[in-house]
């Protein structure tokens, strides 16, 4: 790690025309695992109007469906790391995205707010294996040269998901109502545990992978690493680390922002810009093309600094920080009264949340070895998950108390920065843990 830190990668592994390229295949079905974990999400936000109108809830009960998913999805990155870290990925996630699918299913089965907040409560237990899977696999199967820009590619597809989702779930509720939606996009997940059965593997024990491929993507590996990969690390004792911290609290500060815009972005449309569900694809469309443009984005910079000789630390710092200053202009939507410069101030903030998020991610495996990625992972969307829902709350008894939009966007321009400056304050080098 301390070679790839100075801006120099191991120089003696190249890639050649005859090197295979499956690790990529590993990064499309993490893709399509986001499209479909999102998409699983996101529907409760893009039928809410809707939902509000037949079942008849306030502002105060969404924000408790809302939360109901988020407390369990905090549970469950409590347990879902270290769990990732001992049984890996290919037994866990497909166990995890058939109970979330089963779950998205049963939404269109319930007709009461106790039963949206079960529904929601199994949900977001199978979501959290999610991430922490999938950014374990990515250290698995990429070189930290090439792994923020792998997390960006399979990190943007929480926005394609959001890009077709607007376009069809809506359509599909209005043809046949949202009960059929619901179900129709829980099933797609089985579709995905077939290919990942079929596909997956680690990269030693995969066929399709030469050794010219599984040496680049082992080329960090050292005999320091191999004695450690030896070592049981404690998910307790991982909390004594200031890289823990740095990468939680940044995740305490920033995620409520995006589970806003996930969940309320469909009634801030409809309630403060008089949009109906059948006229809102193209705002959300072009919010979450953005979105995945700043995505794939805050993974190539890196990138593509890293591989002209600059430091790793600086490069991902400098990307942070210019994510964090393109949140910002979010403090103007609501005193814009042009409802495409609106939408487009918020995709920018969308788009600067996923590059922030890509790098965020793969600060983990620049700091832990991989044996201890998924644990670092879960602790961190825990303690974001936590922050999640204390912001979900306040979100809720401010709109119902105000109707007002204006102190929220508030705090989410400037917690980016605030995260920044803490993260840079705790590990101003981002140096590696030290494992005895």
């Amino acid at each position: 790690m301390g070679q790839l830190q100075s801006g120099v990668s191991n120089q003696a592994v190249k890639m050649s025309s005859t090197t295979s390229r499956y690790r990529w295949t590993i990064c499309a079905l993490l893709f399509f695992s986001v499209t479909i974990n999102n998409l699983d999400r996101s529907i409760l936000g893009l039928l809410a109007p809707m939902l509000q109108k037949d079942i008849g809830w306030n502002e105060i009960e969404y924000g408790n469906i809302v939360t109901a998913f988020q407390a369990a999805y905090a549970l469950g990155l409590f347990l879902c790391g270290r769990i990732v870290d001992v049984y890996g990925a290919r037994l866990v996630l497909p166990i995890a995205l058939a109970l979330w699918s089963v779950a998205a299913m049963a939404h269109g089965m319930v007709g009461t707010v106790i039963g949206f907040i079960y529904a929601r409560i199994f949900l977001g237990l199978g979501e959290s294996a999610n991430f922490p899977s999938a950014v374990k696999v990515a250290a698995e199967w990429f070189p930290k040269r090439e792994r923020a820009f792998a997390t960006g590619i399979f990190n943007a597809g929480s926005n394609v998901g959001n890009i077709f989702a607007p376009i069809i779930i809506p359509w599909i509720a209005l043809q046949w109502g949202w009960r059929e939606a619901f179900v129709a996009t829980g099933a797609v997940g089985f579709i995905w545990i077939v290919f990942w059965l079929f596909l997956y593997g680690k990269p030693e024990k995969v066929k399709k992978v030469n050794e010219e491929e599984l040496a680049w993507i082992n080329q960090d590996d050292d005999a320091g690493s191999a004695e450690l990969s030896q070592q049981k690390i404690s998910w307790l004792g991982l909390l004594k680390y200031k890289q823990t911290w740095a990468f939680a609290i940044c995740k305490f500060l920033t995620d409520p922002i995006f589970w806003f815009f996930l969940f309320w972005l469909p009634k801030w449309l409809h309630d403060a810009r008089g949009i109906d569900m059948a006229h809102m694809a193209m705002p959300l469309v072009l919010i979450n093309i953005l979105a995945t443009m700043g995505g794939l984005a805050g993974g190539y910079l890196p990138a593509w600094m890293v591989n002209r000789g600059m430091a790793v630390n600086k490069a991902r710092k400098l990307t942070l920080l210019l994510c964090a200053t393109c949140v910002l202009p979010i403090l103007l939507v609501s005193n814009v009264s042009n409802l495409w410069v609106a939408v487009s101030l918020i995709g920018l903030a969308v788009a600067a949340h996923q590059g922030w998020s890509v790098n965020l991610y793969t600060s983990v495996s620049d700091m832990f070895p991989k044996q201890a990625v998924g644990a670092v992972v879960g602790i961190g969307c825990l303690i974001g998950s936590l922050g999640s829902i204390l912001f979900t709350q306040a979100t809720g008894h401010i709109l119902q108390a105000t109707g007002n939009y204006w102190s929220i966007f508030l705090m989410g321009g400037f917690a980016y920065l605030l995260g920044f400056l803490i993260m840079h304050f705790l590990i101003p080098t981002m140096a590696a843990a030290k494992f005895k």
